[in-house]
């Protein structure tokens, strides 16, 4: 059940930094908000193994 959510965690942080990226975008926190969403999924993902 981890590492489904790890993945999917890892899955949002990408689909949200690509869009950050092509689409120019920015909110307030997107930094901590990101840098938080891909800590969460690595260690979820490690854990797993």
């Amino acid at each position: 059940m981890r590492k489904e959510i790890g993945l999917l965690l890892a899955g949002a942080w990408l689909t949200l930094e690509g869009l950050v990226r092509l689409a120019d975008l920015s909110f307030r926190y997107d930094d901590l908000v990101m840098g938080a969403l891909a800590v969460a999924a690595g260690v979820l993902v490690i854990i797993r193994r």
